[in-house]
């Protein structure tokens, strides 16, 4: 039963959320989806296992660690920040801490 509350809070997320972080409806970064092998919506999924709470920003961008492509998420927790960051290659979490005070 647990199982399925995730998954059912998972595709919740994703369908609520696909718009949360986009500039002018576009998510910043799309150009480079061809390249990812994590798909966006198994890219929030994890991010939001890793750090429940609501995504308010997402990206797809080239960044040092793994395999140098990583969805980026902001993920709102407990009043805090957090950015989240999913290898876009390999589906792991690379990065879950607090926003500093210049976030990126």
């Amino acid at each position: 039963m647990r199982k399925y509350l995730m998954i059912v809070a998972a595709a919740g997320l994703v369908a609520g959320g696909a718009q949360a972080a986009t500039k002018h409806g576009r998510m910043v970064g799309a150009e480079l989806m061809p390249m990812a092998k994590v798909s966006l919506a198994t890219a929030r999924a994890t991010a939001s296992k890793a750090r429940p709470g609501r995504i308010t920003d997402q990206e797809l961008e080239r960044e040092g660690g793994g395999s140098g492509l990583r969805y980026s998420f902001d993920i709102v927790s407990r009043g805090k920040t957090y950015e989240v960051g999913v290898d876009a290659k390999t589906g792991r979490v690379l990065e879950n801490k607090a926003e500093g005070k210049n976030p990126d």
